[in-house]
């Protein structure tokens, strides 16, 4: 196997922060909170001066990785001819300080409880607010958000750091998935390998070609069937599929042979094959009554 570095397009903080910006604006909208804005500055105290309605802040002040989940299975990927063995993705949390600014106090705390209603309902970002790349994302690994989680670290540390005077706010943190671009390709798949083999002391010309030949069983959903009888009965040979439904026959002499496959069930399946060069894949029914079929790739091998 290879190894491949394809560090892939990042936009997951932008694209998160346009999904916070259209799910905010959209439940505030439901409750009369019209002309809100939302932004995602620093909230320093020369910030505030400039702006001109009622706006929630949403400041990202930290990114690390979560130790709640930590995903450690590489993941198959057969797509595009290939086959990839992926890292897994680095789970992230980004935490934001979420803030609301009024000209009144009471507006001001009327403005963030909405916000806290909308964050609280949300445990999981709706798929229809998600922007960008994280629609791709969400199909892997859920995009949760926790609202009001203790920290650690004093809350006047925090706003001196920015350069703020000291207000309420709402500690928000989004999980997140950061996809390795690292994988592990292989090759192409080879199901017939031929070996040659004559006496020591024969001439060359009386060489006789043997060959080994493999390919997968299924089902008719097309998942892999492990413990299937493999047969070619003329010859006396046989094998049985792995866990990923692959079989491996050796010692085949070239030509037309005849292929039974079997399960415990005794559901049956039969192949004419070519050794060497044909690539077979068989499809076996689940059942006896549902009769039993085999499929016969187009392509040939070497």
């Amino acid at each position: 196997m290879a190894l491949v570095i394809d560090v892939p397009l990042n936009t997951m903080l932008a694209d998160l922060d346009e999904t916070l910006r259209v799910l905010l604006k959209r439940e505030l909208g439901r409750h009369g909170f019209d002309g809100v804005d939302v932004a995602f500055d620093a909230p320093a105290r020369d910030w505030s001066s400039q702006l001109s309605g009622p706006t929630v802040n949403l400041f990202l002040y930290d990114l690390r990785e979560s130790h709640e989940f930590r995903p450690t299975e590489w993941h198959q990927d057969h797509s595009n001819g290939s086959h990839r063995e992926v890292r897994p993705p680095m789970i992230m949390e980004c935490s934001y300080a979420v803030t609301a600014w009024t000209q009144a106090v009471e507006d001001e705390h009327r403005l963030l409880s909405q916000v806290l209603g909308v964050l609280f309902a949300f445990p999981q970002l709706p798929d229809d607010a998600l922007a960008g790349r994280l629609a791709e994302t969400a199909q892997r690994f859920a995009i949760e958000g926790k609202i009001g989680q203790p920290k650690s670290d004093g809350k006047a540390d925090f706003w001196s750091a920015v350069g703020g005077q000291y207000k309420a706010s709402l500690d928000y943190v989004v999980t997140l998935a950061c996809e390795s671009g690292i994988a592990y390709e292989r090759g192409p798949e080879v199901r017939t390998q031929t070996l040659g083999a004559r006496l020591a002391d024969a001439p060359a010309s009386t060489v006789t070609e043997m060959h080994r030949f493999g390919g997968k069983v299924r089902d008719a959903g097309g998942a892999p069937l492990p413990d299937v009888w493999i047969t070619l009965p003329a010859l006396g040979l046989f094998a049985s599929s792995d866990p990923q439904g692959r079989f491996l026959l050796h010692r085949v002499p070239p030509g037309t042979h005849s292929l039974i496959a079997r399960t415990r069930g005794g559901a049956e399946a039969k192949a004419e094959i070519a050794v060497p060069g044909a690539v077979l894949d068989l499809t076996v029914a689940p059942s006896e009554r549902a009769g039993s079929s085999a499929k016969r790739a187009g392509r040939k091998g070497s």
